[in-house]
């Protein structure tokens, strides 16, 4: 029995069948921005970032694709074979659109100034020299290319071998489809059960880098978006982050003694240097923002704007107090060393007044505003927070965070079972009514509904301009190509097998996998120009033509 609306896109007309198109489209793309997001939630969860980061996030993430491959290859065995080009369409299309036009995209985004011919410039200012010309642009402007990247592109390319499991066979075999299908059968649950095998030894991957810390530059780059989106405060992403580390690391912690502001007979002990380093990558925008005049320093004026920012009401001999506590060497002035030390306390002391239940109720805003972190856009008009999530304990803000990420998966996940099957639906009748294989449309209009969050989502991340952000960016863009060679080709490998179909898709399996080799060689340099990242983002619309241009000779 088919799943979700029961409109049939053969009764409707071209203006109909568009319409379909949009709305299931849409569905799917605001599902799978639902999951997206509901997992980042999850990664500001300490207790729960290590599995979120190395199983939830990947898996999840994978589930719209997944989605569109099941249900193309359901229903009667005749219609299945038929549909199953859908299937193939949104995996082929997903996994080279996601290694080709946001790659391409992010580079553009991300890209700085290359210095003696190697080196990225990611210190000094400005970091792009604007209006340089066109060849400047191309060959002396682009992104480092990180270890983790190259070795994203070393496992990318291993959890290809199922493609090959399955293809090298298939090749040897000629005859009516029913005889494909029974000679690909065994061929099919060797290259499922690879499939699986590869999909926990990914994930066992992720988790191990995960546990390691591996992946702190997502979750730092994730806690600053979050920020700056205002979804939680200061103090409800990092404290629970400290508290954390504090009970790992129970020597490591400050005297748990809550001191007021204006005691200032002891100055502030700096935080540890794992905490230091996270507070370092997340406030060096906010440092900058509050340092108007640029001279690397917190002048009074300055402390004060910042401090108003965290605590309201706060008077002038409070402020001083603060200023002498963290001013190590007496220069009436706070460094960016001394001002991560003043973030340090200021999020322990409103912990250490809530054990002692001495809180005054709003006294502190905590909110880093937007334009903190923002990238300069002043007249955009900003969407109003929501007090009651800010402004609740940092506790609470946990609790709802993963209250609030626990309906935003059930929701996307129910959207995507719901929808997938008649968008299946739609692009077949489009096909049909085009007269163009269903493989065309689902490969360039399936990655436009499931794989649209990815592409904005690494170029925010490029848009940064730093070395981690831009491997946040790409890893998660090589990730997304493993899940589909792993996740979504074992869906595919079972409805082979279990269903009795044919996988006839030789054109196609040559185009993805001499796509997915390809971004792996060409990671394995130190850095990627804007010239390269322009033929990275030719490389989508001619593997389509690669596809034509196969079966135009004879290959299925």
């Amino acid at each position: 029995m088919a799943i979700g609306p029961t409109i049939n896109p053969e009764d409707v007309g071209v203006t109909g069948l568009l319409w379909l198109f949009l709305s299931y489209g849409y569905a799917l793309f605001y599902s799978a921005n639902l999951i997206g997001e509901g997992s980042e939630l999850l990664l500001l969860v300490p207790s729960m970032a290590g599995l979120v980061g190395g199983v939830v996030l990947p898996l999840l993430g994978a589930v719209p694709d997944g989605a569109i491959i099941l249900f193309s290859g359901l229903g009667s065995i005749e219609v299945a074979q038929e549909s199953l080009s859908v299937g193939i369409g949104a995996l082929a299309g997903s996994t080279i659109m996601l290694l080709t036009v946001p790659w391409g995209l992010s580079v553009f985004a991300g890209r700085v100034d290359i210095q003696d011919g190697s080196k990225p410039n990611y210190t000094k200012r400005p970091k792009l020299t604007e209006d340089s010309g066109w060849e400047h642009t191309l060959f002396h402007t682009g992104v480092a290319i990180t270890d983790e990247i190259r070795h994203g592109g070393v496992i990318m390319a291993i959890t290809t071998l199922p493609y090959f499991l399955i293809q090298v066979p298939a090749s040897f075999l000629h005859g009516p489809t029913e005889e494909i299908a029974v000679g690909e059968h065994w061929w099919a649950l060797g290259g499922f059960t690879v499939c699986l095998i590869g999909l926990v030894w990914y994930m066992h991957l992720q988790l191990t880098f995960s546990k390691e810390g591996q992946d702190k530059h997502k979750r730092i780059a994730i806690a600053k978006k979050t920020l700056q989106e205002g979804k939680m405060s200061l103090k409800g992403v990092l404290k629970s982050t400290i508290e954390d580390y504090q009970r790992q690391n129970p020597g490591n912690s400050v005297d748990g003694e809550y001191s007021s502001l204006t005691q200032d007979d002891n100055s502030y002990e700096p935080p540890p240097p794992e905490i230091a380093d996270i507070l370092k990558q997340i406030l060096w925008d906010a440092f900058q923002a509050y340092d108007k005049d640029l001279n690397g320093k917190l002048e009074q004026q300055e402390i004060r704007a910042f401090l108003k920012d965290f605590h309201e009401n706060i008077s002038d001999e409070e402020i001083l107090a603060v200023r002498r506590r963290v001013d190590a060497n007496n220069d009436d002035f706070v460094s960016f060393d001394e001002f991560v030390t003043m973030a340090y306390h200021l999020i322990l002391s409103s912990h250490h007044r809530d054990q002692s239940g001495n809180v005054r109720q709003n006294s502190a805003r905590e909110m880093v505003s937007d334009n903190v972190f923002s990238d300069g856009d002043d007249g955009e008009e900003e969407e109003e927070i929501p007090e009651d999530f800010t402004d609740l304990s940092p506790e609470e803000q946990q609790k709802a965070i993963k209250w609030r990420a626990f309906k935003m998966l059930s929701i996307g996940t129910a959207m995507v079972v719901y929808f997938s099957d008649p968008m299946v639906d739609v692009m077949q009748e489009i096909a049909v009514r085009a007269k163009i294989s269903p493989f065309y449309v689902s490969f360039v209009l399936a990655p436009l509904a499931s794989n649209a969050s990815e592409v904005v989502a690494s170029m925010f991340y490029a848009a940064k301009k730093t070395r981690k952000t831009m491997t946040v960016s790409l890893s998660a863009l090589e990730g997304a190509a493993c899940m589909n060679n792993t996740f979504c080709l074992s869906i595919f490998m079972a409805l082979i097998f279990f269903r009795g179909l044919a996988w006839q898709y030789s054109a196609e399996t040559i185009s993805i996998v001499l796509v997915e080799l390809m971004m792996a060689v060409m990671v394995r340099s130190p850095v990627m120009t804007a010239g390269r990242a322009l033929f990275v983002l030719s490389i989508f619309p001619l593997s389509l033509v690669l596809v034509a241009g196969l079966e135009y000779i004879g290959f299925d």
